[in-house]
């Protein structure tokens, strides 16, 4: 893996997550605040790895991830939220994302997603 895109609807979290993906040693080709845009920067870039908040307006992360997963059925896809309840992480994991982490954002946390998507291709 080694590009990336981040779907987040807040700035700061945008920034947080492109500076612990680089010191990762990956490439952030493309932010964006919306789940709509984040579907068509994907058709253009193709990034090894999506990160997405499950906040998006207009769009929820549901159908970010199963729309992306249309496009490309290996897609790499993480959800990222403050929102922990076992539901809703089901519910993620379920329609397709490769892993969930809970904010705030540890590096470490981040750093094993991406070596455990790595390790299973």
């Amino acid at each position: 893996m080694k590009t990336t895109m981040i779907v987040d609807d807040t700035a700061l979290t945008r920034g947080i997550l492109r500076d612990m993906l680089e010191s990762l040693g990956l490439k952030v080709v493309v932010e964006t605040e919306s789940g709509e845009e984040a579907v068509k920067q994907f058709m253009l870039f193709r990034p090894d790895l999506v990160a997405v908040d499950v906040s998006t307006p207009a769009m929820d992360e549901l159908a970010v991830v199963k729309k992306i997963r249309k496009i490309d059925g290996k897609a790499k896809i993480i959800v990222c939220s403050a929102v922990v309840q076992r539901d809703a992480i089901m519910r993620t994991i379920d329609a397709g994302a490769s892993d969930f982490l809970a904010k705030p954002l540890q590096k470490d946390r981040v750093a094993w997603a991406i070596q455990h998507l790595k390790e299973i291709g």
